[in-house]
């Protein structure tokens, strides 16, 4: 048997023909006249779908192109298609309507209804539409209208409870309903003349008026694995930090990720003052170290993700990450989580803003090293629309180091985004409290058939300097969202339990300001990268 799905031509019809009348047989056999098929194919050939089986035709989905805008949910299946001469059909049009789908019943068994919808939805990709639109028969209904409503009916459908040939085909092929209309094919007995609105959404349309400028989907992250060493000057600890930047620049990678507290060597100069007051008196390089990550950003056209810094702000000593973009801002993050060895040498505290970030390459997040342990902090940042979770992380001894790898893993895998962790490694005599360290950077993926089978898209080689570099393709993210084995972000259960910021951002607290009601936090939705 040779099986092959193409597109229809006119020597077809009479195979067409057949397979339709057979197909229709139950409700009077109908068929499209030949003329009807011929302006389809004039008019939109490419829509035009057909299964052969041994040279026979026994499968057809017919469709035409519209501005879907010109007609709504509200429309009729004579309205759609101009009274059933296809003058509806728009070349420009940013929808593709399903008109008819049918398959020979002595080929059934040979799910050959799949291969015309998977051929639609290639098609859709291919000519940039959002999507697939089409009015659906609900042909087991007449059984069940004495008791339940067209409503109550699709929702038991969609719960297996009763079996519809038409819908539950369907919804098995990744179509929702968006509502139900009435009249929508006259004489239609079988469905009471209700039909479904069903609607496939494509995840990779592009609209072309918004498009960013950042044309391509797969983001380059150049992760530094920094040697810690001593430097005699502030300035040989600079043209350490531009050497990185240079090399992951001439790779041109998007974004430049450095660790936590890469910065510490300079401490030595106060190796003699207690621990409190020497991370303190480190604190007072912090700003002059931004200022040159955002020059360094600007001048090599990369965006630095730029581990981080002890910081005092108002008598509290904070750990900040800084994102210096390419375009010259900048913006800070301070640690959340404060480990206990933080609060006991150092006096920290944590912060209180909790937000994502736009850059020329989509949403990110950072989390600091014990940030990342705490599962509720990745899943707000996925609400926010984080696709990337950035994470400069410093570990003395193994098992911290696996603490912070083995829930980067998992902050990856739950909000189906990646994960970058970047490390300090080497000693640091004459350091107090950062004197040794254990890292081995990488980049984390989700766990499905688009991504590496152990979920790591990257690693670098334990324990030595080096920058790590790995392509991200955001469109995988999508298709995982979609399509994906399982679904983490779809499947929660917001009716048993929910995750909510209880404080508001800067940015939340002032609009509400400006709305003359300060105390009113909006509770946090979980969307879709």
């Amino acid at each position: 048997m040779r099986i092959d799905t193409r597109n229809l031509r006119r020597e077809d019809y009479a195979d067409l023909k057949e397979a339709m009348i057979e197909s229709y047989s139950g409700i009077g056999g109908d068929y499209w006249e030949k003329n009807l098929i011929d302006k389809l194919l004039r008019v939109f050939p490419e829509g035009q779908l057909c299964v052969e089986v041994d040279d026979k035709v026994v499968a057809c989905a017919l469709a035409i192109r519209v501005k879907y805008s010109d007609f709504g949910d509200n429309h009729t299946y004579e309205e759609i298609t101009g009274g059933y001469t296809f003058s509806t059909n728009n070349p420009k049009g940013d929808w593709l309507y399903g008109i008819e789908v049918f398959v020979h019943p002595d080929y059934r068994d040979l799910r050959l209804g799949r291969r015309l919808y998977d051929a639609r939805k290639e098609l859709c990709e291919q000519l940039n539409l959002k999507g697939i639109m089409a009015g659906g028969r609900i042909p087991n209904y007449a059984s069940y209208a004495d008791k339940l409503s067209p409503r109550d009916y699709i929702a038991k459908v969609r719960q297996k409870e009763i079996y519809d040939p038409t819908l539950s085909f369907q919804l098995s092929n990744d179509f929702h309903v968006k509502k139900v209309l009435r009249g929508y094919l006259p004489g239609d007995t079988e469905s009471k003349e209700f039909a479904t609105l069903l609607e496939w959404n494509n995840i990779y349309y592009v609209d072309e008026k918004k498009k960013r400028s950042h044309s391509d989907a797969i983001i380059r992250l150049g992760v530094v694995q920094w040697q810690m060493r001593h430097f005699p000057t502030l300035e040989a600890f600079f043209d350490q930090v531009e050497f990185f930047v240079d090399v992951v620049s001439d790779y041109k990678a998007d974004f430049l990720v450095l660790p936590e507290f890469f910065n510490t060597p300079l401490m030595a100069e106060f190796r003699d003052m207690p621990e409190p007051k020497a991370i303190r008196k480190l604190a007072e390089y912090t700003e002059e170290v931004r200022e040159r990550l955002v020059k360094f950003a600007i001048s090599y056209n990369v965006n630095i993700v730029g581990g981080s810094m002890p910081l005092m702000d108002d008598g509290k000593l904070y750990n900040v990450a800084y994102l210096c973009r390419r375009d010259g801002t900048c913006e800070e993050y301070r640690k959340i989580h404060i480990t206990p060895n933080e609060v006991k040498y150092y006096g920290m505290v944590g912060g209180n803003e909790v937000r994502v970030f736009d850059t020329d390459c989509g949403k990110i997040g950072m989390m600091i090293c014990y940030d990342v342990e705490f599962p509720e902090l990745g899943r707000i940042l996925a609400a926010q629309g984080a696709q990337i979770l950035f994470v400069p992380f410093l570990t003395d001894t193994q098992n911290g180091y696996y603490r912070v790898r083995n829930c980067a893993q998992a902050r990856a895998i739950e909000n189906e985004c990646y994960v970058a962790i970047s490390g300090c490694v080497g000693n640091l005599p004459n350091v107090p409290n950062t004197d040794i360290h254990y890292a081995q950077s990488a980049v984390f993926t989700p766990s499905d058939f688009q991504f590496p089978n152990n979920a790591v898209k990257a690693e670098a080689t334990t324990n030595t300097e080096m920058v790590l570099f790995a392509d991200v393709d955001l469109s995988l993210l999508k298709e995982l969202h979609e399509y994906g084995s399982v679904q983490n972000l779809k499947d929660r259960r917001p009716d048993l339990y929910e995750v909510s910021l209880k404080k508001a951002s800067r940015r939340t607290a002032k609009k509400a300001s400006h709305d003359n009601d300060p105390e009113y936090v909006a509770p946090i939705q979980i969307v879709t990268p």
